[in-house]
């Protein structure tokens, strides 16, 4: 039998999907490992997504999406993020999965550096290694309030590095980075001639300070930007996210896209229109159920005294279970999945500095996200 590329065996698997799978086999597990929203797609949005179906809208869009869709992103993007683009500058991708991975492919050759975040989403190194290309962890660490520290980027940065990778709101910490923050990190890209991928998943979920796009702040088209319906409209399977580059890609991307996807199914393009030019009511309300399950799950860990990252974004709880994990969380959360029933994600999944931690997805039923916070060891 032929073998495999051997840079395949590099790539990391999944430690949350490893979680995610043992749990399905299992009875009367209290699920909060995977972050599937727990809120139902507005009737407008489904209803859009019906008719294509029954329209017969199924056939080929253009590689970058349909005309309304882009359309709309350009008008959300000025409105709510500060960005102002021509259409030819965003692309509908499969879920922010695919903008990801696009983007880099775009930017990384093999051998190339990537600086990503520890703990970060794991897409980011996956991503690097499919591509032959080497991530690079900056940490994120409680001492520096889980912000970057910049001395350390700077010791980082090789003449192979190439990109650095922004997520904010962060997964799997929630946190925030604010204007100055932002600049700082987009100053250091420009120094050292980088381009930035700024991953921006959970821009409708902030609890104390506005979403900021580090696109908005750029004079020099270095950045690129990847966003996603599937957490604000709970459209996890409809597969829809979008890229946004600097100007002068279009016959690249359309290439690209091409040669990966050809383009997004219509009918999921139909209903992303309906999502983004729709009443947000609904967005809102699923913040305020994140925001209510915060609160009520930070004031049982601190009853218990269990140390957590209180987040300013998404909807995830970062908590430390060092006391018990035995220096190997992974291990410590399927043993207690297997023991517990509770399904939560190991923080070594999402770097080496997340050892000793685990991610707890909010979106969950108040009362089942409390009795599976209950049965947690206390230190």
């Amino acid at each position: 039998m032929p073998s495999l590329s051997p840079h395949i065996a590099a790539v990391p698997p999944s430690g949350i999907r490893r979680i995610f799978e043992i749990a399905l086999e299992l009875d009367d597990v209290i699920s909060l490992a995977v972050g599937e929203p727990d809120r139902a797609v507005a009737a407008h949005i489904l209803a859009a997504g019906a008719q294509a179906w029954r329209d017969d809208l199924t056939s080929y869009s253009a590689n970058g999406g349909i005309p309304p869709l882009r359309a709309a992103i350009v008008q959300k993007l000025a409105r709510e993020n500060g960005i102002e683009v021509d259409v030819e500058r965003v692309w509908v991708t499969l879920g922010a999965t695919q903008g990801l991975f696009q983007a880099m492919r775009l930017l990384l050759s093999t051998g190339d550096e990537v600086l990503v975040p520890d703990p970060g989403y794991t897409t980011f190194t996956m991503n690097a290694r499919l591509l032959e290309a080497v991530p690079v962890s900056y940490s994120l660490r409680p001492e520096h309030g889980f912000a970057p520290d910049l001395d350390e980027l700077e010791r980082l940065v090789t003449d192979r590095t190439r990109v650095i990778i922004i997520n904010s709101p962060s997964n799997p910490l929630g946190v925030v980075f604010d204007e100055s923050q932002l600049r700082t990190l987009l100053e250091f890209a420009r120094r050292h001639d980088l381009w930035v991928l700024s991953d921006e998943v959970y821009e409708y979920f902030t609890y104390s300070a506005p979403h900021v796009s580090i696109a908005s702040l750029d004079t020099d088209d270095r950045v690129f930007s990847v966003f996603s319906l599937s957490k604000t409209y709970a459209m996890t399977g409809a597969r829809i996210g979008y890229l946004v580059t600097p100007p002068g890609l279009a016959a690249v991307m359309r290439t690209v896209q091409e040669a990966s996807i050809s383009c997004v199914g219509m009918p999921d393009q139909y209903a992303a229109v309906a999502a983004i030019t729709g009443d947000h009511q609904h967005v809102a309300d699923s913040r305020e159920h994140y925001r209510a399950n915060l609160e009520a799950a930070c004031a049982l860990l601190d009853s218990r005294g269990i140390r957590y990252q209180r987040p300013g974004g998404a909807f995830y709880l970062w908590v430390d279970v060092s006391h018990s994990s035995g220096g190997d969380v992974a291990a410590w959360a399927e043993h207690f999945l297997l023991h517990d029933r509770v399904a939560v994600a190991p923080g070594s999944a999402f770097g080496r500095s997340g050892e000793g931690w685990i991610r707890v997805s909010l979106a969950a039923d108040q009362a089942v996200l409390l009795e599976g916070l209950g049965r947690l060891p206390a230190p």
